[in-house]
This record gives structure tokens, sequence and C-alpha cells, in this order.
């Protein structure tokens, strides 16, 4: 029988805090990536060089790897609801700085401010989303979380791309200023506060956050999107060099990832649920078949397609089982945890690219797949130890935030 609290947790009011958590995460996603579609607009407005305007991109993710756990670390006596509206103010802040400035300078300090705010809340948001469900549904909750940037790459970007070409990149800024102040308005109204699970001095967060079980954890998912973004950063090369395709079908061929990956993590969100540890292990056989099938089939477009679909599916079906293995090993050290899965995320996605960058500079666009293969067959052994990892068994008592209320008891 489903109690009172249980019902509460799983009504209207908790659907419209999440989807507000999803649309918070949703314009950050695209404030990130959409500047890659407008990098050539900037640089020819404030006289700078392709290369030097591509700097804003290394900004912001270093800002969400860096800036994220370091402001968590430093506000982690705050109530949560507070972090979360004060983020919004300061991105909103940002991008509106970035809209109005004609200085490199400011844009790229702009940039690394957004960047850091953006990892602090989806942090704080992925804690405070899976304490806002039933037990039992924390993966589904977290997942509507990093679905809001999923999405943003199917939608946001594209759109963001469009405006900016149309109107003036500063038009772009001037959106996700716009829905950033709706993300913030829904924040204040909708997102309830609720009780800090864990303790909110530094050195205690950091003792169960830094422990090695969720370390390993954590290289984990650097080593997994670190595989898959070594390959699918050149992903178009690939698809032109050696499935033959051009143009419009090249763009064809990543809309068909990028839906499948937003599915993906939708769908993940209840395999986390059902076992985030077994759920990563599968993920990760997946992916070595479809790089695998990806090498011997590259030259074929339907078959190629296919693969692409499966590999979005699994590649960020993934993300919701491994955000929540990290904060649940983490155990009370949860929020400064979340901060960090985030950041190895981004950390993975750029060392990848990178080590992508190279394999194509030296060895040619179909290498990629074969490295990405090595990382992600690499990574098997230790994702498959990973599931005897178990959360601390003496956590410590939470102690309530400031401006928190108990959330309310899942007792039946």
């Amino acid at each position: 029988m489903t109690s009172p609290a249980q019902s509460e947790r799983s009504g209207p009011r908790t659907g419209f805090a999440l989807g507000t958590l999803a649309l918070g995460a949703f314009v950050m996603g695209t404030a990130e990536l959409v500047i890659v579609g407008i990098l050539n607009l900037i640089a020819e407005d404030i006289d700078v060089s392709v290369g030097t305007a591509g700097l804003l991109v290394t900004a912001y993710a270093l800002g969400i790897c860096l800036g994220g756990p370091l402001l968590t670390a430093a506000t982690i006596r705050l109530g949560r609801h507070l972090l979360l509206w004060s983020a919004l103010v300061v991105f909103l802040v940002a991008n509106l700085l970035a809209a109005v400035t004609a200085a490199y300078a400011v844009l790229l300090v702009a940039r690394v401010v957004s960047g850091a705010v953006h990892g602090l809340f989806i942090g704080v948001a992925s804690v405070m989303a899976a304490q806002l469900v039933a037990a039992g549904q924390q993966g589904r909750a977290v997942a509507m979380v990093f679905g809001g940037v999923a999405v943003s790459t199917v939608i946001g970007v594209p759109l963001g791309t469009l405006v900016g070409q149309g109107l003036g990149w500063q038009a772009t800024f001037y959106g996700i200023v716009g829905i950033t102040a709706v993300a913030l308005v829904a924040t204040l109204v909708l997102v309830p506060r609720v009780a800090a699970t864990g303790p909110t001095h530094l050195g205690s967060q950091a003792r169960y956050a830094f422990a090695p079980r969720v370390l390993g954890q954590l290289s984990l998912g650097l080593l997994l999107m670190g595989g898959q973004f070594a390959a699918f950063t050149y992903l178009a090369s690939y698809l032109e060099d050696v499935t033959g395709i051009e143009g419009g079908a090249v763009s064809a061929f990543l809309l068909v990832y990028g839906v499948a990956s937003a599915i993906g993590v939708f769908g993940g969100g209840r395999f986390a649920d059902s076992g985030a540890a077994r759920t990563i292990v599968v993920a990760n056989v997946v992916l070595a078949l479809c790089l695998t099938a990806l090498y011997f089939v590259g030259e074929n477009p339907v078959l190629t397609a296919l693969v692409l679909a499966v590999w979005g599916l699994v590649g960020f079906g993934l993300v919701p089982s491994f955000l929540l293995r990290v904060i649940t090993l983490a155990g009370p050290g949860g929020d400064l945890a979340a901060t960090l899965g985030a950041s190895a995320v981004n950390a993975g996605i750029a060392g990848g690219a990178a080590l992508g960058g190279w394999s194509v500079e030296t060895h040619g666009a179909d290498s990629v797949v074969v490295v990405a293969l090595i990382i992600i067959l690499a990574a098997l052994p230790a994702t498959w130890a990973a599931q005897r990892l178990r959360p601390p068994a003496d956590p410590t008592p939470p102690t309530p935030a400031p401006d928190s209320v108990a959330a309310p008891s899942t007792t039946t």
C-alpha cells in the first residue's frame, strides 16, 4: 500500500519540480554547446581567430570540471533551494554580460563563471531530484535532470545556432537569458525546500565524497565517456571519409544519434532504479559491441545508422546509473560527489576529444573507432569489479541546511 508521503512524492507537484530542474539543466546544456555553431560569428565580430574563439568552449568545460566542485565546497553550508536559484541568477547575469560585451576577455570570464555555476546546479539538482521522489525512483529522477542536458543537444543547440546565424550571436545569448529567467521563476515557485541528507561541514562531506569507492566510480565514468567521445567528437569526419556521406546527410546521422541519446537518458533512469551497477556493466559490453560493429560496417550507411542509434541509447543511457551510483556510494557526501560526477563526465568528454584529435591527425578518421574501442574494453574489468562497491555502513546523521525543512518520511 502506498503511504501518503509516497503519494506526495510521486504526485503532480513533484513532477512540476522535476520538470523545473530539467528546464534549468536544458538551458545550461544549450549554453555549453550552442557556441560551437556560432563560433565563427563571434570570432569575426570581436576580431579574434576561430582558434582563439574556440577557447570559449574550453573555458566553459573547465568551469564545470573545476569551478563546480569548488563552488559546491564553498557553499556546502547553504540550503539547496538557495543554491539552485542563486546559481540561476549568476548564470543569467553571466550570459547577459556575454550578450552585451565586445571584449574577448570579458566573454571568456563569463564563460568560466557560467560553467562553474552549471556544475554547481547540475550537482545540487541531481541530489535534490533523488530526494524528491520515493525509494526506488531515484534513477528516474536523476535521469530527468540529465535528460534536460540531453534534450538541449537535440533541440536547444540547433535552435540557438539558427537564431545566432539569423539574428547575430548576441541574440543566442539573449535567448539563453530569457529561458534562464523562466527557469528561475519556476524554481522559486515550484521547487520545494527539502532538508540536506548529509553533513554541512566541508570536511565531513569531503571524507565521503573522496572515498576510494567513489573515486573508483568516478574513474569509470571518465573512461566510459572519454572512450565514447574519442570517436563521437570526430564522427562527422568518420562519416565523410569512411561511410561516404556528406552535407545534410551527416547532420541526419548525427540527429539519429542525438535523438537516441535523449531517449536513452530518460529510459536509463528506469534501469538505474532496477540495478545501477549492473546497468553500467551491460552498457559497457554493448558499447564495446557497437564500436566493434562500427569498425566492420562503417562503409554501409544503413547499418552505420542502426549502430549509431544503439550507441546513443546505451552510451547516454548509462549516465543516470553512473550519477546515481556516485551519489549512493558517497552516502552523506552525496552533495559534493554529485558535482564530481558531472566533472568526471565533462573531463571524460574533454580528454576523449583530445585523444581522438591526436588519432585523427596521426592515423586518419577511421582510427578513432579503434581508439574508442580500446578505452571501452579497458574499462570493462573495472566496471565488473565495481559492482562490489558498497555505500558507507555508518553514515553521518543528516544536518538540515539553514533554509531547509525536512522532506516527508517514506516510512510506511
